[in-house]
């Protein structure tokens, strides 16, 4: 079975980099939507550095989306899926899987890039570490949250927005607790472990939970 699901994570990592520029694709809208910010605001760096963990979190956020309607839709429409349902691995391993490496072709390399263009927000070294560090933590629990609606929507022609809305406010806590750790960090007034405790506990929280909410939805879209 682990032979199966290792197979599965690279037959992923390749079609993300197919489809859609995978990783590529994540970075370059990260960059834009941080590149247009400055201009949005002005070339007051003080307010961009106060502002800038929150927008390289509502970036991270919105790249990360970005393609998962196609995490499970492109098995529904090929019939991978139902080879997938009737493999020895459980469903919900195989959704783990196909969620760490959509994580991997796509979130890592914007935690990787995170340091780079929080210089373009003004940040510096203390704030940047506490960014990548958050968004290390955050990204794995907004992919998995978003796998969730991904699953429910796998059967809907252009279903992306559908998946935006449902899963949008599912997300907001791993924003807030992940945008206040980013600023305690940097020496904000909460200490830095209550924040980033929470933000752990979210995603352990995803981990444990996300995988068996996405497979349930996998299996009614399937008996529909």
């Amino acid at each position: 079975m682990l032979a199966a699901l290792a197979a599965l994570f690279v037959r992923e990592l390749r079609l993300a980099g197919r489809v859609g520029g995978g990783a590529a694709m994540g970075v370059v809208f990260f960059l834009t939507l941080v590149t247009l910010v400055p201009f949005a605001v002005g070339p007051d760096l003080q307010l961009l550095a106060r502002i800038g963990p929150a927008i390289l979190w509502i970036a991270a956020l919105l790249a990360t989306l970005l393609g998962l309607d196609r995490l499970f839709q492109g098995d529904a429409d090929d019939g991978s899926l139902d080879l997938l349902r009737m493999s020895d691995a459980p469903l919900e391993l195989v959704v783990l899987v196909k969620c760490l490496a959509h994580w991997t072709a796509t979130s890592l390399p914007l935690v990787l890039a995170t340091p780079l263009f929080g210089v373009m927000m003004n940040l510096d070294g203390t704030a940047l570490v506490g960014v990548t560090l958050t968004l290390l933590v955050g990204t794995p629990a907004l992919t998995l949250l978003a796998a969730i609606g991904a699953a429910l929507t796998a059967g809907l022609r252009r279903g992306g927005l559908l998946m935006a809305i449902l899963i949008l406010p599912f997300t907001i806590p791993v924003l807030i607790f992940g945008v206040a750790a980013a600023d305690a960090f940097s020496g904000g007034n909460v200490p830095f472990h209550v924040p980033m405790l929470v933000l752990v506990g979210l995603l352990m929280l995803s981990v444990a939970g996300a995988p068996f909410a996405a497979a349930a939805g996998l299996r009614l879209g399937s008996d529909s």
